[in-house]
């Protein structure tokens, strides 16, 4: 939050337009974020529920002295993101303002964090409720995000029609 408040000032300050900046920077994320996520491999953390499927990760448990097969949600997450990247690139390409490829990031992100956290077996829960607290956040940031992107369409949609 600090560095989103740090760039957001920088940008006031130098008048540089603070949407097209975080378009800029959400590749940068998306590569950062697949990249950073073999660090949960190497600590050994933030790896999913058990399971059998193909692309299981096996674990040692000292405490029983076998190993136990888990979803390894740092690589889903790791491709996910890196597969987001390459869409983002792509898009780019083709952005009708500044910020769409922002909220393309944010839906993205969310998206699969919202179906990856579900897999996870170290999550924070919201006290009462059984829901964990990045998968809600990440699911109300997508849904906030499509929202988003699909007034900006229906706006520029419009906005051609009455120029047109």
């Amino acid at each position: 939050l600090g560095a989103a408040l740090g760039v957001a000032v920088y940008c006031k300050c130098r008048k540089i337009n603070l949407f097209a900046v975080a378009d800029l920077v959400s590749l940068g994320f998306l590569i950062g974020q697949s990249m950073g996520r073999w660090g949960n491999f190497f600590n050994r953390e933030a790896f999913g529920s058990e399971t059998m499927g193909f692309l299981r990760m096996g674990l040692y448990n000292s405490a029983t002295g076998l190993v136990e097969y888990h979803h390894p949600t740092f690589l889903y997450e790791s491709l996910w993101n890196l597969a987001g990247f390459v869409m983002l690139h792509f898009a780019s390409k083709k952005r009708r303002y500044n910020g769409q490829i922002a909220l393309l990031y944010v839906a993205w992100y969310g998206l699969g964090r919202t179906w990856i956290e579900g897999l996870r077996t170290d999550s924070l829960y919201i006290p009462g409720t059984g829901l964990r607290v990045s998968q809600v956040l990440a699911a109300v940031s997508c849904v906030a995000a499509v929202g988003v992107l699909l007034y900006r369409a229906y706006r520029l949609g419009r906005a051609k029609k009455e120029n047109g």
